[in-house]
């Protein structure tokens, strides 16, 4: 199968290892990963690639994972395209645009994320800019 981060590369060289355990070598493979992982229904991923400082850090845990569970059965992942990658340490971010649809509309947006490497391992930090698609243009 194709990875669904859309590298144009089987899952199983691309994403899966990171699934697996494996530690993504920077912000770009870490965010290509997470979208899989939301493609993939992987919600204990997402919440242990996600920094502490992110704004949904203080819910409780079995409601981040609610929310995980739900956006990622409800949305249709489409496609993956990578605008800008900025290589920095501690910080790297990553803009790209999500293709997504939901309930048969169209909910793609393009974000810059910010990530943090902690411990030697990247973490998403949290989104810098979100621009959501008009369904109505």
């Amino acid at each position: 199968m194709q990875c669904p981060c859309h590298s144009g590369k089987p899952y199983q060289e691309c994403c899966s290892p990171y699934h697996q355990g494996d530690s993504p070598p920077n912000a770009l493979a870490l965010m290509r990963s997470r979208y899989s992982a939301y493609a993939l229904h992987k919600v204990d991923y997402i919440i242990v690639t996600t920094h502490p400082d992110h704004p949904d850090a203080a819910l409780p845990i079995s409601q981040k994972k609610k929310q995980i569970e739900a956006f990622s059965k409800e949305t249709l992942f489409k496609g993956l395209d990578i605008i800008e990658f900025e290589d920095r340490f501690p910080y790297s971010t990553v803009t790209f645009c999500a293709h997504l649809i939901q309930k048969g509309e169209e909910t793609s947006f393009t974000e810059k994320s910010e990530f943090a490497q902690v411990n030697g391992r990247w973490l998403y930090r949290r989104p810098i800019t979100i621009e959501r698609k008009d369904k109505n243009p």
